[in-house]
Formats: C-alpha cells, structure tokens, sequence
C-alpha cells in the first residue's frame, strides 16, 4: 500500500515518525478527500438532469443515447464512492497515527508504538478490501494500535461523531425516507446542536 510506505518507510516504529510529517500527510487526504465528495455531489446532480431529460423525451433513440449517458455516470460515481472510501480510511490511519505518537510525546499512554511488518501489511489489505466498511476499518485499527480500552476518552472523542452529530445522521436517513421535509429536518438538527452547547460539562 502506498499510503502506509509513505508513511513508515524504512522506519519500524512509531516512535521513529515525525509528527509534521504526518499531520501534512493527514491535510494532503482532507484535500483529496473533499474533492470526491464534490466530485459524487456533481455526478448526482449531472445523473439527475440526465434523468428528467428522459422523462420529457419520446424519442427512444434520444433515451437509449440518455440511458448510457446514466450507466456511465453510475459507474463513475460507483469508482469515486470507492476512493471515497478508500481516501476516508486513510485519512483515519493517518488521524490515529498522529494522535498516538502526539499523546506519546506528552507522556500520554494512548496506544502502542511498535507497529510491526505484520500490522502494517493487514492494515495495507484492510484499506483496499471493500468489503471492510470505514466503522469495521476504526474497529479493526483501533485494536491493532491498542486504542480502545486503554484509550483516553477524551482524545478520541474528536475522532468519532458527538451526540448531535449521531442525530444529525439519524435526521438525514429520516429525510431519505420521506419521513421528514427539509426545513423540519434542518430545525430539529439545529436545536440538537443548541442543546449540546448549552448543556454544561459535568466533572467526572
């Protein structure tokens, strides 16, 4: 995998990789990253406008040439959705990367440095194997770096979604549904943001 000899090369240890490295390496995927999702958001709106093309067109030549038209933006967005995901799994690698040796440097138990040839080579597969959703790959990840049970709370609650943002989601596939109307949906994940800002942090 390129991403993960990029990152260690011939070094054999987390301990040994320079934290500006990594967090350049970690901007690099944001870009990438951001520019797929424009790229599916621009494919859906071109698969929509072919769409109700067709519907207004008679002409079964005009539908057939219309109807490729669709097939091909599908299977474009079906191989930007793939780097999507493939893009957003290492971008996680490099995250929790720079956040273990970032707690390590600060005297922070979080994680374990020695990251061997054989972790690497199975999170290597792990990033290009389809079949292992984003949840599955941080699952997957999180153990082989030891982050779970050990883990600081607190530094790994910027790396998975918040109360509001679970809702949020919850909104949207609620939306998908039929079940909510936009300016409802926008409400309700608006003052689930609210809610969260006004609710003091209480001491542990």
């Amino acid at each position: 995998m390129a991403l993960i000899d990029k990152i260690f090369g011939t070094k054999k240890t987390l301990s040994e990789l320079n934290r500006q490295e990594l967090r350049r390496e970690e901007i690099l995927l944001e870009k990438q990253r951001d520019r797929l999702f424009k790229k599916i958001e621009q494919i859906t709106l071109d698969k929509q406008k072919i769409f109700q093309q067709g519907a207004t067109q008679k002409s079964p030549e005009l539908r057939k040439s219309l109807a490729m038209q669709f097939e091909m933006k599908t299977q474009e967005q079906l191989m930007a959705a793939r780097e999507l995901n493939l893009r957003s799994k290492e971008l996680m690698t490099v995250n929790r990367l720079r956040m273990v040796k970032e707690n390590t440097d600060r005297g922070r138990v979080l994680g374990r440095l020695n990251v061997t040839d054989k972790d690497v080579a199975r999170i290597s597969q792990w990033i290009e194997d389809d079949a292992v959703s984003q949840d599955m790959y941080r699952e997957r990840l999180d153990q082989i770096l030891d982050i779970g049970a050990q883990a600081d709370k607190d530094a790994l609650a910027g790396a998975n979604l918040s109360e509001p943002g679970t809702e949020l989601m919850n909104i949207w596939n609620e939306m998908d549904r039929g079940s909510l109307k936009q300016d409802e949906a926008f409400e309700q994940a608006d003052q689930a943001v609210k809610r969260r800002s006004a609710t003091p942090e209480k001491d542990v």
